[in-house]
């Protein structure tokens, strides 16, 4: 075909110059086909720009779960790396490095002997009585160097031994019930005897150390049933241990509700809550106590509306609690927990130095040592305001000191989700309840009591797996509750058991409270 004249979308041309090669074909229908055509690109325009919009929208999205990918596997690689702990050790000659095989016995490296920080010594204190003596005459050889030349002295010296007798028998004792006829039932009746359980052929003392053994030791039923049966000769299943716990209960569930309405007309409560597992279904236990009280509540939610069964409508009292929303419908005054605020930016700092170069805020590590700096400081005021060495008028200047050196930690937005988010929250309206422990008495700056009171039901949670049933959670409630109140009330669990199954609910109370109820 030969060359066109003019380009060959050129239509105007064509049609104004009236092109030979048009010949048998109308100028209007071409220039109408010329307009067509340009509508039509300026629609394919619109088409491509759409989608370059999509493609714009699409790898933004991608590069925010692209983060979000690496985020989650900082986060994975932060609690792999948290469970197994590499092994090292801080060491002041190496200006605080971590060094290789600090283990007991490398490289000459010793543990500190004694308690470890934060936790009381504990030496055996010396008997109080002696129940017999055993002469021992000298030796004849040495046990050391097994020399058989030895002069006997004078002197002697005193080696004092505590052990325990084991008695493998039960008392077996006999109740002879004189009876009266009551004319309204239309029966003979009999009265319980002096540590007599009526109907029952195992006493109150087996019962009690069972549900001792379980509740406080966490030993399992078979294991208590074993038990028994080795050192004291008395055989039952395990199903009667469960039976004991049952009608320990039953019993103690007066005494129970009376402890909840305590921890509701207590100044200062710590609460929290952990995981657990009925029948297969998860679970929670809240616990909510003081110094003086422990209530635990095993329920399938984790809401506001438990939160308010267990602290009430009204409660005018300060909630030392973590950041969970549950807590906010209950009203009254809270303390924020310092220590979980230092473990977050522990946690946060972790895995941001996980995440690739590109996608690291240098400002994130920054925020969170000063965060951890400034926490730490926290809990050392709430220390020394604990033994007094603070005096309360200096507080106020305290506490504007630590709000104005907050702000200035968090002044600048930061890059990282977590720490962006833990910076928004410690200026938002929540902040004054960091330093609750500044303004109330009484009130610590962590949550640790909470979390401490928590622990033997999470270590009782791996032996038992849970429970099975409606009575099993009323059950894994009350006598947690009710062991570990005794014991903050300065009375022995076992002794409180005892009088709990034979006693009235008014009696076993005042045991509970030590008779100062």
């Amino acid at each position: 075909m030969p060359r066109l004249p003019y380009p060959p979308h050129d239509f105007e041309c064509l049609y104004r110059h009236s092109c030979p090669y048009l010949d048998g074909m109308s100028t209007q229908w071409v220039l109408e086909e010329y307009r067509r055509g340009e509508d039509v690109y300026q629609e394919h325009l619109q088409i491509i720009e759409g989608f370059d919009d999509e493609i714009k929208v699409r790898d933004e999205r991608i590069r925010m779960l692209e983060r979000e990918n690496a985020e989650l596997k900082a986060k994975l690689q932060a609690l792999h790396r948290r469970q197994f702990k590499s092994n090292k050790k801080k060491d002041a000659e190496t200006g605080g490095k971590e060094v290789e095989g600090a283990s007991l016995g490398n490289e000459g490296i010793k543990k500190k002997r004694g308690a470890p920080a934060g936790h009381p010594g504990w030496v055996r204190p010396k008997p109080d009585h002696i129940d017999r003596t055993v002469p021992v005459p000298a030796p004849t050889i040495c046990p050391h160097c097994q020399s058989q030349d030895l002069t006997p002295m004078e002197e002697s010296t005193e080696h004092l031994q505590e052990d325990i007798v084991i008695r493998p028998r039960t008392v077996v004792t006999c109740y002879l019930h004189r009876q009266a006829f009551c004319r309204r039932c239309n029966r003979p009746v009999v009265q319980a005897g002096k540590d007599e359980l009526l109907n029952a052929p195992i006493g109150p003392v087996a019962k009690s150390v069972a549900v001792y053994l379980r509740y406080r030791m966490g030993i399992p039923y078979r294991k208590t049933a074993e038990l028994f049966r080795e050192l004291f000769g008395l055989k039952f299943v395990p199903a009667s241990a469960l039976g004991f716990d049952r009608k320990a209960a039953a019993r103690g569930e007066p005494i129970y509700e009376d402890v909840r309405e305590k921890i509701r007309a207590s100044d200062v409560v710590h609460a929290d809550e952990t995981s657990w597992r009925s029948d297969g279904v998860g679970h929670f236990v809240w616990f909510a106590g003081n110094e003086n009280l422990a209530f635990f509540h095993i329920d399938r939610h984790r809401s506001s509306a438990v939160a308010r069964t267990i602290f009430g409508e009204n409660f005018a009292g300060t909630l030392v609690r973590d950041r969970y929303a549950a807590y906010n419908s209950i009203g009254g005054d809270w303390q924020a927990c310092i220590a979980h605020i230092i473990t977050k930016a522990k946690e946060i700092s972790r895995e941001h130095a996980l995440l690739p170069q590109p996608e690291k805020d240098a400002a994130v590590g920054l925020f969170c040592d000063r965060l951890r700096d400034l926490g730490s400081r926290v809990c050392d005021t709430g220390k020394k305001l604990t033994s007094g060495d603070l005096p309360w008028e200096a507080l106020a200047t305290i506490e504007k000191r630590f709000v104005r050196q907050l702000s200035t930690i968090c002044k600048r937005p930061l890059g990282f989700k977590s720490a962006e988010t833990l910076r928004a929250y410690l200026i938002g309206p929540d902040q004054k309840f960091l330093f609750t422990f500044l303004r109330r008495p009484g009130v610590p700056p962590t949550n640790n009591h909470a979390e401490q009171s928590l622990r033997h039901l999470v270590i009782f949670r791996k032996i038992c797996f849970g429970t099975r049933s409606e009575s099993g959670l009323k059950t894994h409630s009350i006598l947690p509750s009710l062991v570990q109140t005794a014991r903050r009330q300065g009375v022995h669990p076992r002794e409180f058991l005892q009088t709990l199954f034979t006693a009235d609910t008014k009696t076993a109370q005042s045991a509970l409270y030590n008779n100062s109820s």
